[in-house]
């Protein structure tokens, strides 16, 4: 357990970041997204220093950057104050080169490794070397640098984890506001309120594929409350709030009613089981679903998010939702279900 003072003076160094941060392109905020989301899905609460080979790290840019080297309404967006970030004219150029090709059927093709090759080398010589100057000065407090990889400080992988909903608001609203504010793209945006959902949501087509997948694994019913489904919601079943990134392990069928009513907390611990009964049985028809709807599938990363997301609530006294105005405090026995 790393000492309050610790996560606050982490808090602060962020904070400094985000304030005197030379953000000339969108790199940073990629490699913190990348980097709170692998302390989740590779770390643990140990406070021990976590390597994280630099590969994970170009494959983390490409998919948050897939999306985003497509045009939005009539063109490109910008995402350097200059010519155009080296890691979109990369993606752009293989998927010019492959066009029928989702990220996800993209990986199987020998020309994807030059293409992570080439982003892993982007990365390692522009955010890597560069992220942790604040105010004109090196100061490594997030990781070292060494010739494959980055090793992230003792307690920093503890840090990411306890504080990775704040950092992704704080990196995304910062990808957001340096987009606006580059004035390539004012032609562009305009007054365009859908930029987020373009950055970093998933397309309502791939949402489709996965709702008509889920109400056939589910064979029509509600996975909260068992009955018949007439209308279909496709909810996150550890929240998108808390975990914002797209894997389909992390999917499930309900009604609208009762994802209104489950909002943004964690599920009850007989919806705990039932998920992960459902996501061991149904591994690979969820799997070819996430395939089909070129959405990330990765069992073993949603667990380890679960396990994360269910950790951080016993620690702040957290109640999960049971049913509509019912809940129940989260204790240790749901991390027993988790194990």
């Amino acid at each position: 357990m790393i000492k309050p003072e610790a996560q606050l003076a982490f808090l602060a160094k962020i904070q400094r970041l985000f304030a005197e941060g030379d953000f000339t392109a969108t790199y940073k905020f990629a490699l913190l997204i990348s980097l709170a989301d692998l302390a989740v899905e590779l770390g643990n609460d140990d406070g021990e220093p976590l390597r994280i080979p630099h590969r994970s790290i170009g494959e983390k840019f490409i998919e948050l950057y897939w999306q985003q080297a497509t045009p939005f309404k009539d063109g490109l967006i910008i995402q350097n104050y200059g010519r155009q970030a080296a890691v979109i004219s990369e993606i752009l150029k293989f998927r010019h080169e492959n066009p029928a090709e989702t990220l996800l059927t993209a990986r199987k093709l020998a020309s994807f490794k030059r293409l992570l090759s080439k982003i892993t080398a982007t990365v390692v010589v522009m955010p890597i070397d560069h992220l942790q100057n604040i105010g004109g000065s090196d100061e490594a407090f997030l990781y070292d640098r060494q010739k494959d990889f980055i090793t992230l400080l003792p307690g920093v992988g503890f840090c990411l984890r306890r504080f990775q909903p704040l950092i992704q608001q704080l990196a995304r609203s910062g990808w957001i506001e340096h987009v606006k504010g580059n004035k390539l793209n004012q032609p562009l945006l305009g007054q365009s309120d859908d930029l987020e959902g373009f950055l970093f949501e998933m397309p309502r087509q791939a949402l489709t594929i996965i709702g008509h997948g889920l109400r056939r694994l589910g064979n029509g019913s509600c996975f909260y409350c068992g009955r018949v489904l007439k209308e279909l919601d496709v909810d996150h079943f550890v929240p998108h709030s808390l975990y914002p990134r797209d894997l389909v392990h992390n999917f499930v069928a309900a009604h609208p009613s009762c994802n209104r009513s489950k909002s943004n907390t964690l599920a009850a611990k007989a919806h705990l089981f039932n998920w992960m009964s459902f996501t061991e049985k149904h591994a690979d028809d969820l799997s070819e679903i996430g395939l089909k709807a070129g959405v990330q599938y990765d069992h073993a990363a949603v667990k380890s998010v679960a396990r994360w997301g269910y950790s951080n609530a016993i620690e702040s006294h957290s109640h999960a939702w049971v049913k509509q105005k019912s809940y129940e405090p989260i204790d240790e026995g749901y991390l027993e279900i988790l194990a």
